[in-house]
């Protein structure tokens, strides 16, 4: 993997076009000269071996398949188990996060129970088909996903009676996983809720398995603007539920972030932070430009982890920022914290800064065009820090600043001498398990900034603020 420098800059590329199919014209006379005829007989060959093993495929597809295929929508993801038959044939869609389906007509939640059930009559249920879904997306995961209930979608024409009709649609989802870390509660749920809910303004039943009241009652105010109704804790619940349309799963894109190409109505990670800040009623929708900042000083929040990748010399950053003109904010949201007020503080500062780590994620409460500054911590982690929070950042309408410490700048120094590999070859580890790069990397090291080589940082976002 190759370092990325200090300031990142994304850039996109382009896909070239398809060529254009050869005409049969210019085919047939290829066929008289003798090597292009015998190629081109090849070609004819496999063309017609691969229509041969189509139209066998197509024949054998059991009926039953075929026609709840059309009911059952789409299945994201791959792979899907599929009792009794071949995912292949239901060619679900792909997705890298997530397990996702789709259903319309009658469907049935019993509560406290892992089924959503379809109902079809008698005369369809000649294949009966299921699948099985951990309603959370973070696919692949095991260590995430072995707390996440698996939930078992049938096509059956033999389902409990409904006791309470619904004429909305319903979301299942998990909070499970990873809730509780500000990152994930963002990036595995609250973002990709936003993507799944919003389309439907409100008029959607939330259905949560693994139920965790903390959790609902920490983001209510999101939830209760993505949802009119009461969320609905589906293990705690004696009711049959029916629906029209049900969605299992949350859809989920790039880590924390959305693809606007397969997004309902082409959502922006601005459309999201700009629903985080009414959400909370934020004051500042955009950072005003230096000229506006007479009677104020510029307000710089250092995100102060406790634990683990903590500042060493706080005091000295803080002496150093005042130096420069900030008005300077030290703190840190955890599990606890109050979501209303600590998004009040975020919004309120034109630049953020903290060491990779979950309480970057708060810069979704930052106003556009405000900066933040992501100290990446020793051991090639340059990679990630990009993935978790720089390409999401600039997609969200803010600069990005990325400062990448340097040996004497790292704790590591106290534990391993200076020619350990460590030091002299940190990428070596990132070909082992990921949790060898948590311990050694993330788990262990704190950081003493050096406050002069930082000071340029510094100045750098006060020039965004100028342009």
């Amino acid at each position: 993997l190759q370092k990325l420098p200090s300031v990142s800059v994304m850039s996109k590329a382009k896909s070239g076009a398809a060529a254009e199919p050869v005409k049969m014209g210019s085919k047939l006379k290829l066929a008289r000269n003798g090597n292009q005829s015998r190629r081109l007989r090849l070609a004819m060959l496999v063309v017609g071996c691969f229509l041969v093993a189509m139209t066998y495929l197509v024949a054998s597809k059991p009926r039953g398949l075929v026609r709840s295929s059309r009911k059952l929508r789409s299945c994201f993801r791959f792979p899907l188990r599929l009792l009794g038959f071949r995912t292949s044939m239901l060619t679900p869609l792909s997705d890298e996060r997530v397990d996702i389906c789709e259903l319309y007509g009658d469907v049935r939640i019993p509560g406290n129970s892992s089924s959503v059930l379809f109902m079809e009559s008698s005369n369809d249920t000649e294949h009966k088909e299921a699948w099985r879904v951990r309603p959370y997306p973070r696919k692949g995961d095991e260590t995430c996903l072995r707390e996440v209930r698996e939930l078992t979608i049938r096509a059956t024409s033999e389902a409990p009676r409904c006791t309470v009709h619904h004429n909305v649609s319903a979301i299942v989802f998990s909070v499970s996983g990873y809730t509780g870390n500000v990152f994930h509660d963002f990036s595995d749920l609250l973002l990709p809720l936003f993507v799944t809910a919003r389309q439907f303004d409100g008029e959607v039943q939330f259905v949560v398995t693994d139920f965790r009241r903390w959790w609902i009652n920490k983001y209510r105010l999101v939830l209760q603007r993505l949802s009119k109704h009461p969320v609905m804790d589906l293990d705690g619940d004696e009711e049959v539920h029916c629906f029209k349309q049900v969605i299992v799963g949350l859809r989920a894109h790039q880590e924390f972030q959305i693809d606007p190409a397969r997004a309902p109505n082409g959502y922006t990670l601005i459309d999201f932070t700009r629903f985080m800040r009414s959400t909370y009623s934020l004051r500042r929708e955009t950072v005003n430009n230096i000229e506006d900042l007479a009677a104020r000083k510029p307000r710089l929040l250092i995100i102060a982890r406790k634990k683990t990748r903590a500042f060493t010399n706080i005091g000295d950053i803080v002496a150093m920022a005042e130096g420069l003109g900030y008005e300077v904010v030290v703190d840190e949201a955890n599990v606890s914290s109050d979501m209303a007020q600590f998004a009040g503080i975020v919004n309120s500062c034109d630049v953020m800064m903290g060491v990779h780590g979950a309480g970057l994620t708060n810069l979704v409460f930052l106003p556009l065009n405000a900066t933040i500054i992501q100290i990446v911590p020793w051991g090639g982690l340059e990679w990630m820090s990009m993935l978790d929070f720089g390409y999401p950042a600039m997609a969200m309408g803010l600069h990005y600043l990325q400062y990448s410490i340097t040996i004497d700048e790292s704790t590591l120094t106290e534990q391993y001498p200076r020619d350990h590999r460590v030091f002299t070859d940190p990428m070596s580890f990132h070909g082992t398990e990921f949790k060898v790069v948590r311990s050694t990397f993330m788990k262990t090291q704190n950081v003493k900034l050096d406050v002069n080589r930082f000071k340029g940082v510094l100045w750098k976002a006060l020039e965004h603020m100028i342009q």
